[in-house]
């Protein structure tokens, strides 16, 4: 017998995947439930080899609300909830660039309250 497809993601029940993105560019922003937000570099993520994943961002409580990959010279945007475009340039974005799997500041001011990047751009 043949396998069909890929398989992109080894999960067990009752887990189940929340965010999937697409990746173009070489940095990662993650935020939790928590609203903090953690930036670290694409490099630091390693590809499934048969395991169950890595860890982008330590949780006290809660866990992962959304993740964008982004390119370092665009900078992170985001859609607010009225659909206002918000941008950060990487200097602006040195407070919240660490190591993968660290726990993140609190969001910048303009975060949309829902903790969702919005559409991909």
């Amino acid at each position: 017998m043949t396998r069909k497809g890929k398989q992109v993601l080894n999960i067990s029940e009752p887990e189940e995947a929340v965010v999937c993105v697409p990746v173009e560019g070489d940095q990662v922003a993650v935020i939790g439930e928590n609203r903090k937000l953690l930036v670290f570099p694409l490099a630091e993520v390693n590809e499934m080899t048969r395991g169950k994943g890595v860890r982008l961002q330590k949780y006290k409580d809660g866990g992962i609300s959304d993740a964008r990959v982004f390119k370092k010279s665009d900078g992170l945007a985001w859609v607010d909830s009225a659909g206002r475009s918000f941008a950060l340039s990487w200097s602006e974005l040195k407070e919240w660039a660490g190591e993968r799997a660290q726990a993140g500041m609190l969001a910048p001011k303009g975060f949309p309250k829902s903790n969702k990047f919005g559409p991909s751009f």
